[in-house]
């Protein structure tokens, strides 16, 4: 009796374990909040700083390896459905669609969140006066109108966040010009922009806006970093992608950074999202001259000339 009430257990326990797998798989992975690798996709915009975030993150928990592979934001959410990824680092939540079909495949809807707000910035050539610009000068110079003799160069004609944030919010939807040339990468637009007195290029902030980081430095000595046209300002006023103004919006070209994260159990890629969403994250974002998302910093006014 005891033999089969035995294997009776042992098949309802294998049944309910099965129905719990198929409406919500849990797959142990080996990896803890602070322990395990993991790989995860990052737009290439944000190389500077996530290496900054892992470095910090690691040396904090030296059981903990994250292995970041930089790519055009459109590759990166490819990787949501690679079951090697973790995480993707972008700069848009998933819209619904994307949420519906992750669903039906991981038969669980991603956990995301924004973790601060960065820039697109405008650089020109040292040589170039034409520095101060406005979204409709913008506009021209990418579709291929503008009086202006630049010619842009972005980190790619497609798949990149910087292009899509030029095509959504600079030109509305239209197409970019043909003369736009496709750089491989940030540094590759700076290295263009810094050769040819007439380019004009699009770049992240977080590749060229922090004054404390020797490489950023020496890229700030190569180009000019463009003033845009303060869209809210009462006065008109050209501002530049300074910290203070990415967080009063006063610069007009921001865009958020987002996490999506694979994991439905406390995992590595949970342990490291919630790092990067409290206190020694976003000072870390802070201290990139990011504008962190989830903690409040005050702004002050001051006396400094644009």
């Amino acid at each position: 009796m005891y033999r089969y009430w035995k294997i009776g257990f042992l098949v309802i326990t294998t049944m309910v374990a099965f129905i719990r797998c198929n409406n919500q798989p849990v797959v142990y992975r080996g990896d803890t909040a602070s322990s395990g690798t993991i790989h995860i996709s990052v737009d290439e915009s944000f190389k500077p700083v996530i290496d900054s975030q892992i470095k910090v993150f690691e040396s904090s928990f030296p059981q903990a390896k994250i292995i970041a592979h930089y790519k055009p934001e459109a590759e990166c959410l490819k990787d949501l459905l690679v079951d090697s990824i973790r995480m993707v680092i972008v700069t848009r939540p998933l819209l619904k669609v994307e949420e519906q079909r992750l669903k039906d495949t991981l038969r669980f809807i991603p956990v995301q969140g924004k973790m601060a707000f960065d820039a697109v910035t405008v650089i020109v050539n040292p040589a170039n006066k034409d520095s101060l610009l406005d979204r409709s000068d913008l506009r021209s110079i990418l579709n291929g109108t503008s009086g202006y003799k630049f010619r842009p160069v972005m980190d790619g004609r497609t798949a990149t966040s910087t292009v899509r944030f030029a095509i959504d919010s600079i030109l509305a939807g239209d197409k970019l010009s043909n003369e736009v040339t496709a750089a491989d990468s940030s540094t590759g637009v700076i290295d263009y922009v810094s050769k040819n007195k007439d380019a004009i290029g699009f770049i992240g902030v977080s590749w060229i806006g922090n004054n404390d980081d020797p490489v950023q430095l020496s890229f700030q000595n190569k180009v000019t970093i463009a003033s845009i046209k303060c869209e809210i300002c009462p006065n008109e006023a050209y501002v530049k992608p300074y910290q203070a103004n990415i967080a009063t919006r006063r610069y007009p070209l921001v865009r958020g950074l987002h996490y999506i994260l694979k994991e439905n159990y406390e995992g590595l890629g949970s342990g490291f999202a919630n790092f990067l969403i409290y206190e020694r994250g976003q000072l870390i974002f802070r201290r990139a001259y990011l504008w962190p998302a989830k903690m409040a910093f005050e702004v002050r006014n001051a006396g400094i000339d644009e």
